[in-house]
């Protein structure tokens, strides 16, 4: 024997290692309860029956004398589910599903603790009862997409390994209506970059459709992000219009929707707005949404620019107290803006205050601007007052909102109003550099794909508080409504306030707020004997504002500087709100 070892030893022999393919007793066992627990969520109903009728023979046996006390609970317990269950059960019929099988259980078990489980027809009904109460658990979609996501979870580490996040983990994980989201955490080293180059990644590892992913930052966490997927668009239909206007200038407005429903609530008080997005990508309908806020607000003042012939802002024109639709135009109305950016300029400084605060009586004035590139092509003398606006308007409310298809530097006039916009409302565009060109630059690599959005009036918005990209689409507002707003809001404008009215009349003593391309030359027919002519013929209740604008074919703010001269010397009154007439000159 010594020397056998001693052989062995020799020749370093190799240990033998015996492998037998024979199963150990438990095998069975554990490959059914791995089997059950990965599908306990399809069992439930089947889990619900087997506790009942051991719960049955239990109570039959030792406590037959408890069966009122059962009925009463089961009973009590569904009352409470109908009473109290929004807690845990949003929506009214998943309460009703659970009081309904609660009650049927508990009159199943009341009459299982009294007769027995066996007795006849009770295991019948128990099986129809699984049936009955297992089609609606199994099809519901919210059971099924969390069982979806709890498998998601338990794969992850390895999913993680196949899209390039190695070492990652969800930490948590919820279900909702159109999908569900969970916060993941990364592993050290990498970032939220990383996971932006993933995002294709991540949709072919969880098998979901191109485009159905959203990841955003962590705000606190840089090695954290939060995943997003949508089973459904939550935007493949349009989002009606809400019916609730801002009040004030300084209210947020309500452009559209999120993805999870929340309103998009972007302030404009004291900030200038860039809108872009190729052509047919909603911005009109931004537009839009932005005018039907505006023209509610009792004190704002409205102006707009709109070189295709006023086609997109023609809708407005009664509640827009100016209107330029020709390069000349446009000129004199940025060059009338930039003297009231200057007279309440002076007057804050003599009054030791920093920012004009938007009154009716003092209104803050926008202006809207939509095809912005074909006022610097058309009229670049006009985009030195512009940039002057966008550079000094804060302080003294006077705002620039500017709608383009691409703005590059060219298109925005080589100034600095591209620089100066707070707000960026990105709707889709061609290319994916254009996202730097709306967003600013950077914003693609960080996540913001707007070449990606698939609809009219899907888009990103970028401004204070908004510093994450998610998607949201505008309120669709129809002819048919703005028309309606526009005839509610017309007789509700406010006119400039003195200061700014005769800061525009010494800018342009002879063309604030009349046409530039209409000039009429016979002095019986300019606009103050129009006026006149309008005012002497008006009815008792007088007439609007609206049509005294129509009759003389001038802005809101020479309508209401000339009623108040005429009201100064007795010859117009004001017989209610908006409405003017001439007084007998007997």
């Amino acid at each position: 024997m010594k020397r056998r070892r001693r052989w062995g030893r020799r020749r370093d022999a190799e240990p033998l290692l015996i492998m037998t393919d024979d199963g150990y007793p438990g095998e069975v066992l554990v490959l059914v309860g791995r089997w059950l627990f990965r599908y306990r969520s399809e069992l439930g109903p089947v889990a619900l029956a087997a506790a009942l009728f051991v719960a049955g023979w239990g109570l039959h046996g030792s406590y037959r004398a408890w069966w009122p006390a059962v009925a009463v609970a089961s009973v009590l317990t569904a009352a409470g589910i109908l009473a109290s269950g929004r807690a845990w059960l949003d929506r009214a019929e998943e309460r009703g599903y659970a009081a309904a099988v609660t009650a049927s259980a508990g009159g199943w078990l009341t009459a299982a603790t009294y007769l027995g489980p066996g007795t006849e027809p009770l295991p019948l009904l128990l099986l129809v009862g699984v049936v009955v109460s297992g089609l609606p658990w199994w099809r519901h979609r919210r059971r099924r997409a969390r069982v979806h996501v709890e498998r998601t979870i338990a794969a992850w580490p390895d999913l993680g390994e196949t899209i390039g996040l190695p070492g990652s983990r969800m930490l948590s994980a919820v279900v909702d209506r159109w999908g569900w989201r969970a916060r993941v955490a990364l592993r050290r080293g990498q970032s939220f970059a990383d996971v932006v180059d993933r995002v294709p990644a991540i949709e072919s590892g969880l098998g979901t459709r191109p485009g159905a992913v959203r990841v955003e930052p962590d705000p606190h966490r840089a090695d954290r992000f939060a995943l997003r997927v949508l089973a459904a668009d939550p935007h493949a239909r349009p989002v009606p219009w809400p019916g609730r206007p801002a009040s004030g200038a300084a209210e947020p407005l309500a452009l559209g929707v999120f993805e999870d429903a929340d309103p998009v609530r972007v302030p404009l008080l004291r900030r200038h707005a860039l809108i872009g997005g190729i052509a047919g990508s909603g911005k009109s309908g931004v537009l839009n949404v932005v005018l039907a806020h505006l023209t509610a607000c009792l004190d704002v003042v409205v102006w707009g620019v709109d070189l295709k012939g006023g086609m997109e802002l023609a809708p407005w024109r009664a509640c827009l107290d100016r209107l330029a639709t020709t390069p000349a135009e446009a000129a004199a109305l940025l060059r009338d803006a930039t003297g009231v950016l200057d007279a309440r300029a002076a007057r804050l400084g003599t009054t030791g205050t920093r920012v004009w605060e938007p009154t009716p009586d003092a209104p803050a004035l926008v202006i809207v601007v939509d095809e912005y590139a074909e006022l610097a092509e058309e009229a670049p003398a006009a985009t030195g007052h512009a940039d002057s606006i966008a550079r000094r308007g804060r302080a003294v409310a006077v705002t620039l909102i500017a709608a383009t298809q691409r703005p590059t530097q060219a298109a925005m006039g080589r100034g600095a109003v591209r620089s100066q916009m707070d707000v960026r409302v990105c709707l889709r565009v061609r290319e994916r550099r254009d996202t730097d060109l709306v967003l600013g630059q950077g914003m693609h690599a960080a996540g913001w794909h707007a070449h990606t959005l698939d609809e009219p009036g899907k888009f990103l918005v970028s401004a204070p508080g908004f510093d994450s990209p998610r998607r949201a689409r505008a309120y669709l507002l129809t002819d048919d409504q703005i028309r309606t707003l526009a005839h509610a809001h017309t007789e509700r404008r406010p006119p400039l306030d003195a200061l700014s009215a005769d800061a525009v009349r010494r800018t342009a003593p002879l063309t604030s707020g009349a046409p530039h391309d209409a000039v009429d030359t016979d002095p019986a027919d300019d606009p103050e004997s129009r006026l006149s002519d309008a005012l002497a013929d008006a009815p008792p209740d007088g007439r609007s504002v609206a049509d005294l604008m129509d009759a003389t074919g001038m802005g809101r703010t020479w309508v209401y500087d000339r009623l108040q001269q005429l009201a100064d010397t007795g010859r117009v009154v004001q017989v209610a709100r908006g409405r003017w007439r001439g007084t007998d000159p007997t």
